[in-house]
């Protein structure tokens, strides 16, 4: 007997598997035709992901007393020098042995020859580092635009290294800066004071008799009263800076405990011999922050 209900039913039945296997033969039709495109796709896709994961980067940090080139991979330096100056030639020879460099930055604290940058930009993504460049931080300095290029800096590899802590990072270079990052990647100012040399220098420079000491090797014993003109300078200098950073390191833990002490920067090695307080060393931390910053933007 026939019956309009099964009849319908079974024409929706044969319906829906007719649609099925044209789908199927659509897709396939479509794989055939697409094969090769997909299959370039895929392998672009595959050598950009090698690529990145294999290119270097380029760190170029211009201070008041010498400059610093650093070649990453990954967040590994490959290659660190440390010169008078830098100057074109030097960069043609760093792109001859690291042809691989494809992103750079440079901060500079000075003016510095312009054609340094003219060539970096030939040679891919590149930033000069100044106040209107993203960071990874959050910054609440009251006069942005005055920051220093090396605090920014150091502010930017705190956020990175020490991801959820309060942090001070005390650079000791031709300065002492004292910069803290909160655990919520803000950074809320610090403080500067002369440095180790600076001291020595206006010691002799703002006295008619006083004589210029050189700073000793890290490995010197000071001893805490001076004998003579030269060591009370050296016991007044030193112990004195010493003085200073420990008291500093105990009134930030006071207010912002817990809290990590990193030490950097070019004379960190008699800071972390004669500091008693507990404290990192990380004598790189600028340039790393500088790799950060790069890291951030390229992002972006």
């Amino acid at each position: 007997m026939f019956s309009p209900l099964l009849y319908l039913l079974s024409y929706g039945t044969n319906s829906d598997s007719y649609r099925k296997r044209r789908q199927k033969y659509t897709n396939f039709q479509f794989f055939k035709k697409n094969h090769k495109k997909l299959h370039l796709c895929y392998y672009i896709v595959l050598f950009l992901f090698f690529f990145k994961l294999f290119y270097l980067k380029l760190v170029i940090d211009i201070g008041n007393s010498f400059a610093k080139l650093s070649v990453f991979d990954g967040d590994e330096m490959v290659d660190f020098k440390q010169l008078e100056d830098v100057t074109s030639d030097i960069l043609k020879s760093t792109f001859r042995n690291y042809p691989k460099i494809v992103a750079s930055i440079l901060s500079s604290v000075a003016k510095h020859d312009s054609s340094l940058n003219e060539f970096l930009m030939q040679k891919g993504f590149f930033i000069e580092l100044d106040h209107r460049t993203p960071v990874p931080f959050i910054n609440s300095y009251a006069t942005p635009d005055t920051l220093g290029k090396d605090r920014i800096a150091i502010a930017s590899a705190a956020t990175q290294k020490y991801p959820n802590e309060n942090v001070l990072i005390i650079d000791t270079g031709t300065s002492i800066t004292y910069d803290l990052v909160l655990s919520n990647r803000e950074y809320i100012g610090g403080a500067i004071s002369p440095g180790l040399n600076m001291r020595f220098n206006a010691l002799h420079n703002f006295t008619h008799r006083l004589p210029l000491i050189k700073l000793p090797d890290s490995n010197t014993e000071i001893n805490l009263v001076g004998d003579s003109t030269e060591s009370s300078i050296l016991t007044g200098v030193i112990n004195g800076l010493i003085a200073e950073v420990e008291n500093i390191i105990v009134q930030y833990n006071t207010k912002f405990s817990p809290l990590k002490v990193v030490i950097s920067g070019g004379d960190y090695k008699y800071f972390e011999r004669l500091v008693k307080s507990n404290i990192f060393a990380a004598p790189n931390i600028v340039v790393f922050g500088l790799k950060c910053i790069l890291d951030f933007n390229e992002k972006d």
